[in-house]
């Protein structure tokens, strides 16, 4: 959807699509993160002006809660779907893989948000770093539970333990981000996939 032209009258507010303002919001806080995005890069980014973003998304830090929750709902159908894998094996690769699919999408800015997005922060942006752990804590709580799941079903060895396994795929998950921000191609994520499977408790 394209923007809308802007008023004409003299003193009118710029009118806008918020959710296409957002998504581009989100864009460039994916590829320069919290601290590294500006509220001119945003706004530039967006087609609006400072008190346009101030009266539909907030401040700053309001604008990337809001990018941080679009961009947790894009992933959440691929973060299902390898849940309800029937092995914590199938699972765990599917997320992976996936992973290594999404960070590589020529489309979107490389890497993860969640990941990417307070590698750089200072104190001042102390909150959004929590705000990150935390998310990516759910995830790790998420990966948990499926994995004690599989053990009480007989699906891991008696001796494994689904914490430390579920902090261990989001270590090589997190190893992947920066890699493909780095550069590394899909096929060359894919081949650290499949190194950290051999790993595996069978």
């Amino acid at each position: 959807m394209k923007l809308l032209k802007p008023a004409k009258s003299v003193g009118r507010p710029r009118q806008f699509d918020p959710d296409q303002a957002l998504g581009r919001a989100l864009e460039v806080f994916w590829k320069k993160g919290y601290e590294g995005t500006s509220l001119s890069d945003l706004t530039d980014a967006m087609g609006i002006n400072r008190p346009s973003l101030y009266a539909v998304f907030g401040n700053k830090e309001d604008l990337f809660r809001k990018a941080l929750d679009r961009y947790s709902e894009a992933q959440a159908a691929s973060m299902n779907q390898a849940m309800n894998q029937p092995t914590a094996r199938g699972a765990v690769e599917q997320l992976l893989m996936a992973g290594a699919e999404s960070m590589t999408n020529p489309h979107n800015p490389h890497g993860c948000l969640l990941v990417q997005g307070a590698l750089a922060c200072g104190e001042g942006a102390e909150c959004i770093r929590q705000e990150l752990v935390h998310r990516r804590a759910a995830i790790v709580a998420a990966l948990r539970q499926r994995l004690e799941r599989a053990k009480s079903e007989g699906d891991l060895p008696l001796d494994s333990e689904p914490g430390d396994l579920a902090r261990y795929v989001s270590a090589v998950s997190s190893g992947l981000s920066v890699m493909a921000t780095g550069g590394a191609s899909r096929n060359e994520l894919r081949r650290v996939v499949q190194t950290a499977m051999r790993a595996w408790p069978k």
